[in-house]
């Protein structure tokens, strides 16, 4: 497998005054936000619409709860689910906002911050970033994951400004073809390693558990191990090449 540092991005980095300056990605936190509230709106919207198609029904779930939502007059039943939805989606657009990657870029460092927790590397630490689906990879030049998160940022525009900075970018894992389905059992891991794998599967069952999923990422990452996710299947490969 050819090593990271030798990674060909094809792209070639375009001195420009104020290069030097660092530049800072972050998903719009204005449009998320409004998005998820026009979204809890619409649903809010149709409410009473579907609490009627539902009591129309010979049988049906929930028709206590659908006889008690219609029993409302309108138009204050629609502004008041409307009104509802809406208050629903700008609490999950302020969860989403909260949850969303910023990407700060130098010639010299890399910044990813997300849920108030920023991490920090140098250039020299750095081999390539690539894409991994949504996520975004960051590489050190013997094959170590330094950082795997979710990013809603337009993937041409990171790639463009790593450039101009002179990082190297990817636009796959060069490891992939080195990861391996996990299935308990699976020889060849690190002591302790199917145990935290095994952890790890339950916690991608409830989105509950997400924060023990990247802690339990982080664990396996210490014992060699490097994780990445399908849906709710786990692939691991060795984290150092030789």
């Amino acid at each position: 497998m050819e090593d990271a540092r030798n990674v060909q991005t094809g792209k070639k980095r375009v001195p420009q005054a104020g290069a030097g300056k660092d530049t800072e990605l972050a998903e719009s936190a204005w449009v998320i936000i409004l998005f998820c509230v026009a979204c809890g709106a619409g649903i809010g919207a149709v409410l009473p619409f579907l609490a009627r198609l539902l009591l129309k029904l010979p049988w049906a779930p929930l028709e206590g709860p659908a006889e008690l939502l219609t029993s409302v007059p309108e138009p204050a039943l629609t502004l008041g689910t409307v009104a509802v939805g809406a208050l629903g989606g700008l609490l999950l657009g302020l969860f989403a906002v909260h949850e969303s990657l910023s990407v700060r870029v130098s010639d010299t460092h890399l910044a990813l911050t997300i849920r108030d927790s920023t991490q920090k590397f140098t250039r020299e630490e750095i081999a390539v970033l690539c894409r991994d689906g949504k996520q975004l990879v960051v590489l050190a030049p013997d094959g170590m994951e330094l950082a795997r998160e979710h990013s809603g940022l337009p993937w041409q525009r990171l790639a463009d400004t790593l450039a101009e900075h002179g990082h190297r970018w990817a636009e796959e894992d060069p490891y992939r073809a080195e990861f391996r389905r996990w299935v308990p059992g699976t020889p060849g891991l690190p002591e302790g390693a199917d145990a935290l794998l095994r952890a790890r599967a339950k916690a991608l069952k409830s989105d509950d558990d997400a924060k023990d999923a990247r802690e339990l990422r982080r664990e396996l990452l210490r014992l060699g191990v490097v994780v990445r996710d399908e849906e709710k299947r786990q692939y691991w490969r060795p984290a150092r090449q030789n």
